[in-house]
């Protein structure tokens, strides 16, 4: 923690835990899984190197090499874990999902995803189609009605000052999505999709490409399918 300028109180709020939790975890208490998952995100270390005898779901000697943190939901992965993910990026970003609307609402990312458009770094963004049949059909198979389409409204006009910006491109996809997916160069954050579960309630993987492997290929495959069929947003 102290490497990484944190706090008790402030390793409390990002996770949204009382401090007397954190206070504990110092003393010797193992965080449940997600938590450690977030913590080891947080401080930037390995959670096997933090906790070494706890027990997880993946053996060390069967765990892909090319799978990282697990995260039980999406929305248990911190704030600054998205905004340190995209502004790794040296070569591209992308963005496959629906509306996307956590990250549009988000105005430091929002600012992230400029600033990289202009250093040079190719920006993409896919997000559904409003019109598309899919995107109303995902709204009900989640359990959120017709809020979906009112979604991806809302994501795109948030995401629209970006369409001024050099290197970043917004387009609109009418396929179903069985995952969405966020990529910074090799790195990709996987957000899982399940029926009647909201997205932000499904776990994510985070994958690191890596040469021979098998395991983050088929999504770099996926997004680039999505995206040559994908047409430019108005």
């Amino acid at each position: 923690m102290l490497q990484a300028g944190l706090r008790e109180d402030d390793l409390a709020t990002r996770l949204g835990v009382d401090p007397k939790t954190v206070r504990r975890w110092l003393s010797g208490r193992v965080p449940y899984p997600h938590n450690r998952a977030a913590i080891a995100d947080l401080l930037g270390a390995e959670e096997r190197d933090l906790w070494p005898g706890a027990s997880g779901t993946l053996a060390a000697r069967v765990r892909p090499v090319e799978l990282g943190t697990v995260y039980p939901h999406r929305s248990a992965i911190p704030r600054e874990v998205w905004i340190r993910f995209f502004n790794s990026a040296e070569r591209e970003i992308g963005i496959l999902a629906y509306s996307a609307l956590f990250l549009a609402e988000d105005g430091r990312i929002l600012r992230v995803l400029a600033d990289k458009g202009r250093a040079g770094v190719a920006v993409r963004i896919a997000l559904g189609d409003p019109e598309s049949r899919h995107a109303v059909e995902c709204g009900e198979e989640e359990g959120i009605g017709d809020a979906m389409p009112a979604a991806i409204r809302n994501a795109l006009a948030l995401y629209k000052p970006l369409n001024e910006v050099e290197n970043v491109e917004i387009r609109l996809h009418k396929t179903v999505l069985y995952s969405s997916i966020y990529r910074a160069d090799d790195q990709l954050l996987v957000n899982q999709h399940a029926y009647g579960i909201p997205a932000a309630q499904a776990p994510v993987f985070c994958l690191r490409g890596t040469e021979g492997g098998e395991m983050a290929a088929p999504y770099f495959d996926s997004f680039e399918h999505m995206w040559a069929t994908a047409v430019p947003s108005a």
